[in-house]
């Protein structure tokens, strides 16, 4: 039997999973992770928390996460508490609840593409249309052009991403300001990338107070370097986290996952001690690119987009050949470079340069 065999639906038929190559290269920069380890310190942490839990694996975890919601409020700030707080396995996760909740069959959701590739594969899992917004040549994003098309599609779910994967590019206050002016339905900003954001660059958090359609998603997989724990969460008005818990799935969040991500933020001072050499390893990129006469997008994240002149999949092999991974996003003659650790962004530059 194969995938045509079964009783698909035909909206999934010819459709290809999410999901970026897992190749065996000296170096993989090609899904956003953070190239650091985690700090042994923390390893001792985590492992003492998760056993801790083992003896009562029988039992249900808190379906409500309330220990670590209030965690994440505190670590997040501007007067949050654990009602503004939703946690899930990974941000997809979140944003998936948001669109059960908010969008799925006769409902619409608009997002600016390019951004990121997830979010029109939460549409059609969903059931929701899916419409695709327009940025300009340098993949930016106005206000006029934003509300425009806001106003043009009446969306029940805008989708904004600060900063924007996979340009980098963080997302002008105005334009929020904006789109939070004219959206009928519910805004969400996905900043999965916020700590990576160069000084002065600020958060929807700060306009959350007065905009109880406003939602702030978050992860830990990115700064934090716990991809492998898989946590991710919202900011947004009480309201919004009653109605995600009509669609979140019984004890979604395990005891273990639980416990793994509160002793990561208890030690987050630790964790996010990486974060300004990625910010510098990105920064360098950029320059060395940009050196050598490469049209580069601005970034706020810890990945670069870059133009490659030409046919991006064969640049992406050249560039495995090398042995370095970067991540092809189907954007033609682009491509999207992590930035790691210094040695790995040497081994990137250096495979740059043997395709001169």
């Amino acid at each position: 039997m194969t995938l045509d065999d079964l009783p698909l639906r035909d909206d999934l038929r010819g459709r290809s999973p999410y999901g970026a190559p897992q190749l065996d290269v000296p170096v993989r920069l090609n899904t956003n992770e953070n190239s650091y380890p985690v700090p042994e310190p923390v390893v001792e942490a985590i492992a003492k928390a998760v056993a801790a839990e083992l003896r009562d694996l029988n039992r249900y975890p808190d379906r409500d996460a309330v220990a670590l919601r209030g965690d994440l409020a505190d670590y997040l700030g501007h007067g949050l508490t654990t009602a503004n707080v939703w946690a899930a396995n990974g941000s997809n996760e979140i944003q998936q609840q948001l669109f059960q909740a908010f969008a799925g069959p006769g409902r619409t959701a608009l997002g600016f593409t390019p951004a990121y590739s997830m979010h029109p594969l939460l549409a059609l899992g969903t059931g929701t249309t899916w419409v695709d917004g327009r940025r300009g040549d340098s993949f930016d994003l106005t206000a006029a052009d934003a509300a425009a098309q806001v106003e043009r599609y009446r969306p029940d779910l805008v989708l904004l991403c600060s900063p924007n994967n996979p340009t980098g590019t963080a997302l002008d206050p105005a334009v929020l300001t904006a789109v939070l002016d004219v959206a009928p339905g519910m805004v969400v900003v996905d900043e999965a990338y916020a700590e990576f954001a160069r000084p002065g660059t600020p958060s929807a958090l700060t306009v959350l107070p007065g905009h109880p359609r406003l939602v702030v998603t978050r992860t830990m997989s990115k700064a934090f370097g716990f991809a492998g724990g898989r946590l991710g969460y919202l900011a947004a008005d009480p309201a919004v986290v009653d109605a995600v818990q009509l669609v979140r799935l019984p004890y979604h969040l395990s005891s273990l996952t639980q416990a793994a991500a509160r002793a990561a933020l208890a030690h987050r001072a630790a964790l996010l001690a990486t974060v300004e050499a990625i910010k510098a390893q990105r920064d360098r990129i950029v320059a060395a690119l940009r050196g050598r006469g490469i049209r580069v997008a601005d970034s706020d994240a810890n990945f670069v987009l870059f133009e490659v002149g030409g046919d991006q999949k064969a640049a992406w092999r050249a560039l495995l050949d090398r042995g370095v991974l970067i991540r092809d996003v189907g954007l033609p003659g682009w491509l999207r470079v992590t930035a790691g650790t210094p040695e790995e962004t040497d081994a990137f530059l250096t495979a740059i340069e043997g395709m001169s």
